[in-house]
């Protein structure tokens, strides 16, 4: 018997775009260290697969603004840094979700509306898992320390949580130890997505 129901278990993908992963993405500098120490994207798409396989319910929250990126008001931080460079600009390449990911087509719910950290603000994604009847919530992505971190402790509250430490990316290597080792353990439980897909009880 595994340790997780496929059925009421969602993959929840935080910030799967080209302006973070792909090598000439405004952002990808913030997390390409700590995304070639882990091999997020590759350990991503071996997840999916799984998830594919096993009927879980996988979910997209991409980040996007628009134009000129007014809901960003008086921004402070990384969201200065976005609107300053003008990335996630919904209609742009930079927003858009990176290969590895839109392959996956209709077997991903895309959730629109981030404009910030917690992927449930502002957005329809708690109706969404309600509706799915999701008791767990898998959170990978970027940025560990940022909107992993904030979507994961909102998650907290409603559901169980599993941070997947090999499918997020951090600033730095040393914050993506101290927020996967000391951090997120108070909170989530913190898997290899191997470990993951093993208590899922997925052969690969």
């Amino acid at each position: 018997m595994s340790s997780y129901d496929p059925a009421k278990t969602a993959i929840l993908l935080v910030g799967y775009q080209r302006d973070w992963f792909d090598s000439d993405g405004l952002f990808n500098s913030v997390i390409e260290e700590s995304s070639a120490v882990s091999g997020t994207v590759a350990n991503t798409e071996v997840l999916l697969n799984a998830a594919v396989e096993s009927g879980m319910t996988i979910i997209s929250v991409p980040i996007a603004f628009s134009e000129y990126h007014n809901e960003l008001e008086n921004p402070i931080g990384i969201l200065k840094m976005i609107k300053e460079a003008e990335a996630f600009k919904a209609g742009t390449k930079g927003a858009e979700t990176i290969d590895a990911i839109a392959k996956y087509g209709e077997w991903i719910v895309e959730v629109p509306g981030k404009i910030g950290f917690n992927a449930f603000s502002n957005t329809d994604l708690a109706q969404v898992l309600s509706n799915k009847g999701i008791e767990t919530v898998v959170v990978c992505g970027a940025v560990t320390s940022l909107c992993v971190n904030a979507t994961a402790m909102k998650a907290a509250e409603d559901y169980n949580v599993v941070v997947l430490s090999d499918c997020v990316s951090g600033r730095t290597q040393v914050e993506q130890d101290m927020f996967c080792n000391e951090l997120f353990p108070y909170f989530a439980e913190v898997l290899d997505h191997s470990s993951f897909i093993q208590k899922v009880g997925v052969k690969v």
